[in-house]
């Protein structure tokens, strides 16, 4: 009888102490055979008493392993967790999550479903440490919070049907010859596309995808989430992030990039209006509009960049992030 898949899990952790030991043991519970798989912890240079919640989690199992990454940023903690996996499946995970008993032994299915599968994925659900607020729950249950719910089939695709990092299934061969996850963020500014950008390296590799509905996980949303600032900042990241994968996807010239600034700069103004009367008129999804002030703000940001910088224009098309440089 053939062995199943050796699989990494690769957790970052940043000064989640707390929630890390209840990240790991959900994943020291899983169904899956305990010889052939084992969880890579990466230390992203926490200030708090995570090392010495990390160095007892090790102690207790001999399933965690550990190191430490001094840069700061989670694609550095992932990738640097990546080099040292043992894993034919590598699977990435935050430290702020909750799997399901049998997750690993269902995602692993994928990729003998089909031999093209490069990447798979499957539900996000939520779990609100507050009661979430109505406006939340109307708007935000989705990638806005890193939710993903196509509900419980299988299924394949050559499109990315919403994989994100905190759920992440990678054939080793294909992680390595994409490169790695591309930045998400540097000196806590994102910089970058992240598991966005891997997913298109990976795609444009031939490699397909794959939802797997059975395979569940639940993302630990705190109070600190579900508010304005929070919609705010996340819109204002993804705008960072678009700026960047639009780059490498077109690499367009000055004037194009010129183009794309005022584009966006004409939008913000609009955009203001439709949320002050969205808002005299208690339409909740005044909300989002006032999030993509920010989302505009910051493509104009970051195409300015891009337009003035030589070297930041170098940064945005480099694909291998796997080496230390």
């Amino acid at each position: 009888m053939q062995q199943p898949p050796f699989v990494s899990v690769i957790i970052p952790t940043f000064n989640r102490s707390r929630m890390l030991r209840d990240t790991v043991q959900s994943f020291l519970d899983q169904s899956y055979a305990r010889d052939r798989f084992e969880i890579v912890i990466v230390d992203n240079n926490s200030t708090d008493d995570t090392p010495g919640v990390i160095g007892q989690l090790a102690r207790e199992s001999g399933l965690v392993r550990t190191l430490v990454e001094r840069r700061r940023g989670a694609h550095f903690a992932r990738n640097s967790g990546a080099r040292t996996a043992r894993g034919d499946i590598l699977y990435f995970t935050d430290d702020d999550m909750i799997a399901d008993t049998g997750l690993l032994e269902k995602i692993v299915v994928a990729f003998s479903s089909d031999s093209r599968v490069g990447a798979a994925t499957g539900r996000i659900l939520p779990q609100w440490q507050d009661e979430p607020p109505s406006w939340v729950l109307e708007h935000c249950r989705n990638e806005l919070l890193s939710l993903n719910d196509r509900g419980p089939a299988t299924i394949i695709s050559d499109e990315d049907p919403g994989v994100f990092s905190c759920h992440q299934a990678v054939l080793r061969e294909a992680f390595f010859k994409a490169g790695g996850f591309n930045p998400d963020t540097n000196a806590e500014k994102f910089v970058g596309d992240n598991e966005t950008g891997l997913n298109i390296k990976i795609g444009e590799l031939g490699y397909r995808f794959a939802y797997v509905g059975e395979s569940t996980i639940r993302h630990v949303i705190p109070a600190s989430r579900m508010n304005q600032r929070y919609l705010n900042s996340r819109f204002a990241d993804q705008g960072f992030c678009d700026s960047y994968t639009s780059y490498r996807r077109g690499v367009p010239g000055k004037v194009r990039l010129a183009g794309s600034m005022a584009g966006n700069a004409a939008r913000i103004l609009p955009t203001a209006v439709a949320a002050a009367v969205r808002f005299l008129n208690k339409k909740t999804v005044w909300r989002l509009s006032l999030a993509r002030l920010f989302y505009f703000r910051n493509r104009v940001v970051y195409d300015f960049r891009l337009f003035s910088s030589e070297e930041w224009r170098r940064f945005a098309l480099r694909n291998d992030w796997l080496t230390d440089d």
